[in-house]
Order: structure tokens, then C-alpha cells, then sequence
């Protein structure tokens, strides 16, 4: 019998591109790779089922998980991870200096359930900020009309607006419409310098790093899934991705520590990694079930407060099987 040939969707990251050009093998599997962004690759998978195995976005998998709908079965290869502090943005000359002043304002998002929006809310959540204390407003980032992935309900006492026909949240901010935006993504406007649109947290790196040593949790973004079917007629397969997807983020791991010449276009390379080894330990950005418990836990608990999964799921449900146990020697 011949290799499985499968597509499979994921990011251009350092941690992939040895399963996109061949450095790393997956175990009986003759892959088809694309490297596209998170945005297409949610929205095909989701709405077309158009990978055989594709990177998702961990809250939209949640949402059709627990409704029983889910077309893909996830495996705990963490192929995005992310502290959010930095993507509360705000207008500088509206008296926004902490979160508490974000009570009563208007909000742009994207889209109510992406991940970085929920694990945001969460923090908000801490400083005393609850979802319902702010009226969102919903709409395209730089393109009028966005819709939501996926339907999703909302809390009753969540107030989401939408943005004016043809309008934009870049525009809407810019033009003061809006008091702030959060997503994933920045704005032109910020990447553009507008002098009234800034960060609410002026030093991300210090709120995020005071908040893991609080919490213990560095955020995950984006699961790996096969579609059902697939998983259900070869269930090696789970277990052979993340063999491949370990391997391939060994090598990126070992590549970034070689300061030789570094291997991303940034400097300080070396400090920041000894940073983020202090804070987090030796092993910064792990895979798998065990030793995550705690963040996934903590998303799946802020999921379901939020009014978007259904029921609130367990850890212990929303993995492929195989994923649980591994051998050892």
C-alpha cells in the first residue's frame, strides 16, 4: 500500500517549513502543503471542509465541537501560541489610561469568536472589565463586510453592533468612531503611526510576562485537525503528526538558538530567548497534551463564559485519542 496523499494547510512559520519542503517526513503520508493565512485557511476549512488536515483557529474549532459539528478532529500541535496584551488598541485622546477606562466605550472587532478576542476579554476580565461593560462593534478590518466564520450566539446581556454599510474599523478609528479596536491583527492606522491611536498596554512584553507569573498561561491560538474521516480509517495518523510537527519544531528551535547568524531578520535574538526561557522555563513553546493542561483548561473555561461553546467542554474531549499517551523507552 502506498503513502496517503493529503493536503494540508498551515502557516509560513519556522516551525512548519521543514514539513513544507521535505526536512521532515510524515509517517506514512505523502503531503500536499499550502502556506496561507490563518484568515483563508480558517474560512475554507470551516465553511468548505477544503483541507484534509489544516491549522484552526482553537475558538472556532470549540465552537463546532460543541455543537457536535465539527468536521475535524483536533491534535495538540499548538502551531500558534501568543500573549494578547498587545492587541488592545485604543484612541490616546479619549482619557483611555488602564482597562477600567475601557467600561462604556465602543470597541471594533472582527469577529466576536476569534481566539486572540476571547483570550482579550479574559484579560480585560482580570482588570475588572467584564465583555458586557463595552458595546462592540463588528466589521472588516480594512474591507467592508466581514462576516463571522461560523454563527455563533452571544450572551444577552452582550451588546455587538454592526459597523455602517461600507465602513471600515481602520476608518472608524482614524475618524474616532470607535474608542479602540482588538484583534490579532493591528490596524493601518496603527502601523502608520496615527498620532491619536496607540497600545492600551504601552509595555506589552512586561504586562504579558507579570500576567504568566500570575497565571501560568502562555495562550494558545491554533490546533492542528484532520478531518474525521480520514482520522477514523487511518488511526495512526494523529500519532504520526505530531511525531512530524515535534520534529519540524525541534529543528526551528535549535535553528533560532544557533546565534552563529541569526535565522530571523531581528535583533537581540539571543536576550530574548534567555527571557523567555527565564519566565516560562527551558522549554518555551511545547506540544501535546501533558504540561498543558492548565492554558487549555483556561481557554475552554473563558470559551463557554462567553457564550460560545455550547456546553462547557473538558480537555480530556477535544483531541483525537491518540493524542492522550505517547510510548516511551
Amino acid at each position: 500500500m502506498g503513502k496517503l496523499r493529503l493536503s494540508i494547510a498551515m502557516g509560513d512559520y519556522d516551525r512548519t517549513r521543514p514539513i513544507h519542503d521535505g526536512r521532515v517526513q510524515i509517517d506514512g503520508v505523502e503531503p500536499v502543503t499550502m502556506l496561507l493565512s490563518p484568515e483563508e485557511m480558517f474560512f475554507r476549512a470551516f465553511r468548505h471542509e477544503a483541507f484534509d488536515i489544516s491549522e484552526l483557529s482553537f475558538s472556532s474549532y470549540c465552537v463546532r465541537h460543541s455543537k457536535g459539528e465539527s468536521p475535524y478532529v483536533a491534535v495538540p500541535v499548538f502551531l500558534s501560541r501568543a500573549f494578547r496584551h498587545s492587541s488592545v488598541y485604543i484612541r490616546t485622546d479619549r482619557g483611555i489610561d488602564a482597562p477600567a477606562d475601557l467600561k462604556g466605550r465602543r470597541i471594533g472587532i472582527a469577529e466576536w469568536q476569534l481566539t486572540a478576542n476571547v483570550w482579550v476579554r479574559g484579560i480585560l476580565e482580570d482588570y475588572g472589565v467584564k465583555q458586557s461593560d463595552i458595546t462592540w462593534v463588528r466589521g472588516g478590518m480594512h474591507t467592508a463586510g466581514r462576516p463571522e466564520k461560523i454563527p455563533v450566539n452571544v450572551p444577552d446581556d452582550v451588546t455587538i453592533e454592526a459597523a455602517p454599510d461600507g465602513a471600515t474599523l481602520d476608518g472608524m478609528l482614524r475618524a474616532g468612531d470607535i474608542d479602540g479596536f482588538i484583534g490579532p491583527r493591528s490596524l493601518r492606522c496603527f502601523d502608520e503611526g496615527h498620532p491619536n491611536v496607540g497600545r492600551l498596554f504601552h509595555d506589552g512584553f512586561k504586562a504579558a510576562s507579570e500576567h504568566f507569573e500570575r497565571t501560568g498561561v502562555f495562550p494558545i491560538m491554533h490546533l492542528l485537525g484532520i478531518k474525521k474521516a480520514i482520522a477514523e480509517e487511518n488511526p495512526w495518523l494523529p500519532g504520526a503528526l505530531l511525531k512530524a510537527f515535534s520534529q519540524a519544531k525541534a529543528m526551528a528551535e535549535t535553528a533560532l538558538q544557533d546565534t552563529s547568524a541569526t535565522k530571523v531578520t531581528m535583533p537581540f535574538v539571543e536576550d530574548t530567548l534567555a527571557a523567555a526561557r527565564r519566565l516560562i522555563g527551558p522549554q518555551i513553546w511545547t506540544y501535546g497534551v501533558p504540561g498543558n493542561e492548565k492554558v487549555l483548561d483556561a481557554f475552554l473555561d473563558l470559551h463557554h463564559r462567553q457564550g460560545l461553546s455550547e456546553r462547557r467542554l473538558a480537555v480530556e474531549e477535544i483531541f483525537h485519542p491518540a493524542a492522550y499517551e505517547a510510548y516511551s523507552l
